[in-house]
């Protein structure tokens, strides 16, 4: 099963984990991962390219969790209202898209939102 952990602070989503292998298919042959990873790259490079943004993301390369921090999601981190919109935009959209995977794939998936701050 593969657990994705969204982080917010102040309502604002800003950053989220993947953890472990679905187990829908085979390691390297299996689509619900496939998916999760494409929408992750995605992300990550709408943020640093679309949005001209900074992104901070990690594939650990033995299990293939996943880490991604976009703290220009953040007031602190980020001046231009609307680049924080967008890019906690993004990181939404992609929790509300889970969350309908979840219903069809609710044995392989599991989503969980902490509301902390992780940088």
């Amino acid at each position: 099963m593969t657990k994705v952990v969204f982080y917010k602070t102040e309502g604002v989503f800003y950053a989220f984990e993947e953890v472990g292998h679905t187990g829908y298919g085979e390691s390297g042959d299996d689509p619900l991962c496939a998916a999760l990873s494409a929408m992750t790259m995605l992300i990550v490079n709408a943020i640093e390219v679309s949005y001209a943004s900074s992104v901070d993301w990690l594939v650990d390369e033995k299990t293939t969790d996943i880490k991604v921090v976009a703290k220009s999601a953040l007031p602190a981190y980020e001046d231009d209202e609307k680049k924080r919109y967008a890019v906690a935009g993004l990181i939404q959209a992609y929790y509300y898209q889970l969350m309908e995977l979840i219903e069809e794939y609710y044995e392989f998936l599991e989503v969980e939102v902490k509301d902390e701050l992780i940088l």
